[in-house]
C-alpha cells in the first residue's frame, strides 16, 4: 500500500471504530441472527431512519462485518452476517459487543478527543473532555460503567480457561480476585480446581452482578464478594490475581495496590498479575497501543517486565515467574522476598 494510501487509512481510522460501535448499539449482528433483512426491516426493528440505516449497512458490507444477498434486487437487496458481525452478538464465545460499545461511548472516545492536550500535559484529559475523572464518571453513569464491566469479563472469556490450565493451584486454599468485576477469572480457576474457595474484591457497585454471575456459575457455595478499594487492607488469602488492574495507576498507586496483596499473603503465597508487556521499541503489537489508551483515560501505562520487577520490589515483592499466554497478555508471578 502505498504510504499516503495507509496514513489516509490511519487517519479515517476513527470512523470504522464508529461504524463497529453504531451496529454493536443497534443490536445489527442479533437481529440478523436468523437470517437476511432489508434495510427498511432492520430501520424498524431499530427505530433507526431506513435511508441511514441502507447507508450504514452499504459501508459495513465493504468493511466484510455484513455480507449482501442482491438476488431479490427489486426488493432493494437484504443484508446478512458474517464472522466479524458474530463477535458483535450477544453472550456469544468471543463477543466484543461491550468493548465496541466502551470505546465508542463517552468515557473513551471523548477522552481521546484530547489526546494531543494529554501530550502536552503528560496526563489524561478527562476533566476537560467528561467533567470529571473516568471513575467519577462511570460512578455518575452507571450503564455506561455496566457496559466497561461487561467488556472486561468479555477480554477475560477466553483467556481465563487459558490461565486457569497455566497456574499451578498446589497450595492454594483461597484465592482473592483483587478488581475482580464479576468474577469470570476467579471461576474459571475455581471450576478446575474443586477444593479452592474464592474471593472477588471489587467495588460495592459491582455485588449484584457479580453475585448473580457466581450463582450462574454454580458457584455461590465457594465464591464470596467483598466490596472495597484495593487501596484498603485485603482479604488474606494464598494467590492474589490482578488482571488488567495495574495498568489502570500510576506506579505509586500500583505500589500500594501490591503491598496491600503483600500484606494480606499467607506464607508461601503468590502474586500473579496479567498484563500485557511491552516489549522493544518498534516491535510490532498491540500493548503500546494499549499504553497510549491508559495515558488518554486513566493515569496509567502498560510496562515492560523490568519495570513490573521494580514495583514488585518496592511493595516487598520479586518478580519469580512470567508465564506467556497465546495472546499479547502474560502471567506475572510475585513470591514475597
Amino acid at each position: 500500500m502505498p504510504p499516503q494510501a495507509r496514513l489516509m487509512q490511519m487517519i479515517t481510522g476513527y470512523w470504522v471504530t464508529q461504524i463497529v460501535h453504531a451496529l454493536a448499539s443497534l443490536k445489527i449482528a442479533d437481529h440478523l441472527d436468523d437470517g437476511f433483512l432489508t434495510a427498511e426491516e432492520l430501520a424498524a426493528l431499530t427505530g433507526s431512519d431506513a435511508d441511514a440505516m441502507f447507508r450504514l449497512l452499504r459501508t459495513a458490507a465493504s468493511l466484510e462485518l455484513v455480507s449482501y444477498d442482491d438476488s431479490d434486487i427489486k426488493g432493494g437487496g437484504r443484508f446478512g452476517s458474517t464472522p466479524l458481525l458474530e463477535m458483535l452478538r450477544e453472550g456469544v464465545p468471543g463477543s466484543l459487543r461491550d468493548i465496541a460499545i466502551v470505546h465508542g461511548s463517552p468515557a473513551h472516545w471523548l477522552s481521546w478527543g484530547k489526546f494531543p492536550d494529554t501530550v502536552r500535559a503528560g496526563e489524561p484529559q478527562t476533566q476537560a473532555a467528561l467533567g470529571s475523572d473516568v471513575w467519577a464518571h462511570f460512578a455518575a453513569h452507571p450503564e455506561e460503567f455496566e457496559r466497561f464491566s461487561n467488556s472486561m469479563t468479555e477480554l477475560t472469556d477466553g483467556l481465563s480457561r487459558e490461565i486457569a490450565s497455566l497456574l499451578d493451584m498446589s497450595g492454594v486454599e483461597t484465592a482473592v480476585d483483587v478488581g475482580g468485576a464479576n468474577g469470570a477469572l476467579l471461576h474459571a480457576l475455581l471450576k478446575s480446581n474443586e477444593d479452592v474457595r474464592g474471593v472477588v474484591l471489587d467495588l460495592p457497585n459491582v455485588e449484584t452482578s457479580a453475585l448473580a454471575e457466581a450463582e450462574k456459575a454454580g458457584l455461590s457455595d465457594r465464591c464470596e464478594f467483598v466490596g472495597g478499594s484495593f487501596f484498603d487492607p485485603l482479604p488474606h488469602g494464598d494467590l492474589f490475581l490482578l488482571k488488567a488492574v495495574l495498568h489502570n495507576w500510576d506506579d505509586d498507586s500500583c505500589v500500594r495496590i501490591l503491598t496491600r496483596c503483600r500484606e494480606a499473603l499467607r506464607p508461601g503465597g503468590r502474586v500473579v498479575v496479567v498484563e500485557m508487556p511491552l516489549g522493544p521499541i518498534g516491535e510490532p503489537g498491540f500493548a503500546p497501543l494499549l499504553d497510549l489508551n491508559m495515558l488518554a483515560v486513566v493515569p496509567g501505562r502498560e510496562r515492560d517486565l523490568a519495570h513490573y520487577g521494580e514495583l514488585f520490589e518496592a511493595a516487598g515483592l520479586r518478580l519469580s515467574t512470567v508465564v506467556p499466554t497465546r495472546s499479547p497478555q502474560s502471567l506475572i508471578e510475585a513470591v514475597a522476598l
